[in-house]
């Protein structure tokens, strides 16, 4: 920490109370200094432009130029890190994704109304994200052009290649030699986790896979409550699959993506019709998450008549480390790690294969055919 430099930040809100707020939590961190602060969305695209910003703090209900469309002019002119200030609300949750898909690296919600009186509540929650927004990498955050080749079921990826690049020393621990196989006679589920950059990173995947799936897929993806049911929503209405939002008690269906609603812990067992979700939201949160990855894989290692494929992909910290080895110990299991050149962060697939977790790292756009692969091989 003591050879990092200070990053600067830009603090955008229309009221002078929370850019006063949010000016004090992130000056009390060593390593960030607010450069600047604007109170509308035209003054905060002119301000990046001139003080070049290492991340931007913005609110999303603001005068002149809200912060959606600041948001795709600074991702257009001058394109930065940006942290989003989300209320709480169903239309904030569905302004807050679309916000994912302009570019934005993360968002908090807030606790209160626009004016957060109560915004102390997630202090730490802004320092940490907006830290982590110091590292991600621009060109993750861009949306590149899709070349005629990566269009949706023309290109088929092999399962065995060989990934290169800068993290190449962290793939010695991935021994491409083995290949691990699945059993057509036993039933597979797919489990994916992930946070900082999921939304994209899960439209990529999801969008990708066919509807004729022979495996149902349980998602974790770190939110708070609605914004997980947007997220399923929307996701719904681009994918070939049905995407919903888990519900307790109801059965597991092959073709169909659940996502763990936010607050709750997704976990799943045996019942009559098959495999039956369980959510538990009187489990504490591990790592400051519920839902986590971790108790979801920890609920599939108590289920060994199954096999699985995971996918660990873009996020901060080391959830699903833990649960992965002992599912790995438990039952038959193929694991991806999405690779550093396409992860937002690379956290939490980084610990996967430093952990030697790690069965095949590949790029986002490929773990969807990845998946189809392995369930056809």
């Amino acid at each position: 920490m003591a050879f990092d430099t200070v990053k600067k930040v830009l603090v955008v809100d229309d009221s002078a109370f929370m850019r006063k707020l949010i000016t004090d939590m992130l000056s009390k961190h060593p390593l960030l200094e607010v450069v600047g602060i604007a109170r509308n969305g035209k003054d905060a695209v002119e301000k990046v432009i001139k003080l070049r910003p290492d991340v931007v703090t913005m609110d999303i209900e603001m005068p002149l130029l809200n912060g959606l469309e600041a948001l795709k002019q600074i991702m257009e002119q001058q394109p930065t890190p940006v942290v989003m200030l989300s209320s709480t609300t169903d239309i904030g949750a569905e302004n807050t994704l679309t916000a994912m898909d302009y570019g934005a690296v993360d968002f908090v919600a807030k606790p209160g109304g626009s004016i957060s009186l109560n915004l102390r509540e997630v202090e730490q929650e802004i320092v940490d994200k907006v830290v982590a927004a110091t590292k991600v990498k621009i060109s993750n955050l861009v949306k590149q052009p899709i070349t005629g080749e990566e269009e949706r079921g023309k290109k088929k990826f092999p399962i065995n290649g060989t990934m290169i690049g800068s993290y190449s020393s962290l793939l010695r621990k991935v021994d491409s030699t083995q290949v691990k196989k699945i059993s057509k006679a036993q039933q597979t589920f797919v489990i994916i986790g992930t946070s900082t950059g999921g939304p994209r990173a899960l439209q990529e995947v999801l969008t990708r896979l066919p509807s004729d799936i022979n495996a149902p897929i349980l998602i974790v993806q770190h939110m708070p409550p609605r914004f997980t049911k947007s997220l399923a929503q929307r996701l719904n209405g681009l994918c070939d699959i049905r995407v919903k939002e888990a519900e307790d008690g109801e059965p597991i269906l092959k073709g169909v993506a659940y996502i763990a609603p936010g607050g709750k812990h997704l976990k799943f067992e045996k019942c009559t019709a098959g495999f039956c979700v369980r959510l538990d939201d009187s489990e504490p949160p591990r790592m400051g998450h519920r839902p986590s990855v971790d108790v979801l894989l920890e609920s599939a290692a108590s289920n060994r008549e199954l096999q699985y494929i995971a996918a660990i992909m873009t996020g901060m910290g080391q959830d699903g480390t833990k649960g992965m080895q002992q599912l790995q110990a438990a039952c038959k299991t193929i694991t991806i790690a999405e690779s550093e050149k396409t992860s937002v962060v690379y956290g939490m697939p980084k610990a996967i294969v430093e952990a030697g977790l790690a069965d095949k790292v590949v790029d986002v756009q490929n773990i969807a055919a990845t998946i189809t692969e392995i369930l056809h091989s």
